[in-house]
């Protein structure tokens, strides 16, 4: 791997015109904010940029052979800066996040680059403007993540100390207004355990809220746990038949199988339901999660219509191949 990378064409070198002490280290994007300022430098920068690992240790003292100071610019933390300083056999000055040149956290933009770089730093225009109006993200006009949202509302209405856990995805957005109906949101799968968690605690009503894509990627696991304690809590998993948050990418098994699934986990079928996610299902839909939540063990509901990106973009697809 070592003999792959020293002459690979991710990593590349410019040495300039041979003349300056000064030279550039980059990885990943930091390359981008760099030849952005380049016009601005003058004379040719020597340039290495390291974009295939393990970083090329040859290659690497060849360049600063000649160099008095290397600027080092990467995101995130400084692991190809750190790692200089015990491969470097000059006296040549590292210039990066630890030195102070490049600030020692937060995110690179071609201005904080520009900076490091030693050139002056470019000021915009400063524009008179009115008071913006916040603009918080919400769930797509008509997005059956809704029409779910406002049954889970209606069904805890009576309910002043429910518990609702969330997941990651779209249906994050329900705790904003105007649903106001999840709790929490920390990673893939803990919905689940952590109503699991509040159930066993003690509280009373608990709804973990997952999406169909998410469950089949981290939330089968602590469901096998609740159904193995039929912990009293239910589970509403938001099947709209994609991957919605990341571009609307099929889930790993097709939706038609979700409910096969969850009972074959063990979910007793009196207490699994399969609903459609619709306005003119709401008060059906309603009445079934009050229900549930009244059973004083587990339950698991699945809210079924698909996402309405996808249905737009399966109809401009079929377009596409008639014309």
């Amino acid at each position: 791997m070592r003999r792959y990378t020293t002459s690979c064409a991710y990593n590349t070198v410019s040495m300039g015109d041979g003349l300056s002490e000064f030279g550039v280290i980059t990885t990943g994007l930091a390359r981008n904010y760099y030849l952005e300022n380049l016009d601005d430098l003058g004379a040719p920068t020597p340039h290495l940029h390291v974009g295939a690992y393990p970083f090329p240790v040859e290659t690497i003292r060849a360049f600063v052979g000649r160099l008095e100071h290397v600027l080092i610019l990467e995101e995130g933390y400084p692991y190809l800066e750190r790692a200089l300083r015990g491969i470097m056999p000059t006296a040549c000055e590292i210039q990066g996040r630890e030195s102070g040149h490049v600030p020692p956290d937060g995110e690179l933009n071609p201005d904080i680059v520009r900076t490091s770089l030693g050139l002056p730093a470019r000021h915009g225009l400063d524009v008179e403007t009115g008071p913006l109006p916040g603009r918080p993200p919400q769930l797509c006009a008509g997005c059956p993540h809704g029409d779910s949202f406002h049954a889970v509302t209606a069904a805890l209405a009576g309910f002043p100390n429910a518990v609702v856990t969330s997941d990651i995805g779209c249906y994050t957005l329900g705790a904003l207004p105007p649903y106001n109906a999840i709790q929490s949101c920390v990673c893939m799968g803990a919905s689940v355990g952590m109503a699991k968690g509040a159930a066993d605690a003690g509280l009373h009503p608990v709804v973990a809220v997952i999406g169909d894509s998410t469950f089949l990627h981290s939330g089968m696991t602590p469901l096998l746990d609740a159904i193995t304690e039929n912990t009293p809590m239910t589970l509403l998993i938001l099947d709209n038949k994609t991957v919605g948050m990341t571009g609307g990418q099929p889930t790993i098994r097709p939706s038609s199988e979700l409910e096969g699934l969850v009972r074959g986990l063990g979910v007793p079928a009196d207490h699994l339901h399969v609903l459609e996610a619709h306005p003119r299902f709401a008060a059906q839909n309603t009445e079934i999660l009050h229900r549930e939540l009244a059973h004083k063990g587990l339950s698991v509901i699945i809210a079924v219509r698909e996402c309405l990106e996808t249905i737009k973009r399966g109809k401009q697809e079929q377009v596409a191949a008639k014309a």
